[in-house]
């Protein structure tokens, strides 16, 4: 018995697990999946994904210190983040993805990163 595939119901030959006729009924499977994204949603993803790029342009030792205003000057959003991490002595570090970053005196921020977001891959 041959298999159909899940998008143009093709009959399809080869292995057992395949689901697709060609790339084009897989790409159009993903695109239906992932088409519940909207601009907002999109426009986030944008945001963090900026705000992860200018962490590693200031950071490409994995430790570093810099000024407020040079991360707002090259257009980091402070409101944008994916987790914060309390350490048991109070210490609050924001997240961008693995990049972080706590605030220190003076407008100062310590950048970060998270080393067991790295490491699991």
């Amino acid at each position: 018995m041959k298999k159909e595939c899940e998008i143009c119901g093709e009959k399809m030959t080869g292995r057992r697990d395949k689901r697709f006729c060609s790339d084009q009924c897989r790409s159009a499977h993903n695109n239906r999946l992932n088409g519940d994204v909207n601009n907002y949603m999109r426009n986030i993803t944008n945001i963090l994904r900026k705000n992860r790029r200018i962490l590693v342009s200031l950071n490409p030792k994995g430790k570093s210190k810099v000024h407020r205003d040079k991360l707002l000057a090259k257009g980091f959003k402070f409101d944008y983040l994916t987790n914060i991490y309390k350490t048991r002595a109070g210490k609050v570090y924001h997240f961008c993805f693995e990049q972080g970053y706590l605030e220190l005196e003076d407008k100062m921020y310590a950048l970060v990163i998270k080393k067991e977001y790295v490491d699991k891959d």
